[in-house]
């Protein structure tokens, strides 16, 4: 198998793991509920207890482990960029409040990998703006 095929193999792994019943359950509800407003409301929500706080973690988690196989190295930028456009939407949510929740959670490096990545993405900025206003939309939609 050549870095190609083992990259592609390393994708489609992180694809099938998206699939399990229960992340799927909590990508559902971080992007059709999940609706922070300050940065408080995040720090808050890991420290619940709460199925919502686990979902949370799961899913930002899952995604900055992702970013930092592809930047340091382990699965080729271009093709995991190529292939996913939701570690951008789960950025999205945070962005706004990510440096006061490190400040809050005193970790400056958290979800570093993710935003790291998120940058590197072609366009990044109009991206994140599409995704808002996908989930300002969506919002709307359920109200």
């Amino acid at each position: 198998m050549n870095d190609k095929q083992q990259d592609a193999a390393l994708i489609l792994r992180l694809y099938e793991l998206r699939r399990d019943e229960l992340l799927r359950r909590a990508r559902r509800w971080y992007f059709s509920e999940f609706d922070p407003k300050d940065a408080q409301s995040i720090a808050k929500l890991l420290v619940s207890g709460h199925d919502q706080s686990a979902y949370y973690r799961m899913i930002t988690s899952y995604w900055d482990m992702a970013a930092s196989l592809v930047n340091n190295g382990g699965i080729d930028e271009k093709m995991f960029l190529e292939a996913n456009g939701e570690h951008i939407g789960t950025f999205c949510k945070v962005a706004p409040y990510i440096e006061e929740v490190r400040g809050l959670l005193g970790s400056q490096d958290y979800l570093r990998q993710l935003e790291i990545l998120v940058f590197k993405t072609p366009n990044a900025a109009d991206r994140l703006e599409r995704f808002r206003g996908f989930f300002q939309r969506w919002q709307t939609a359920a109200c």
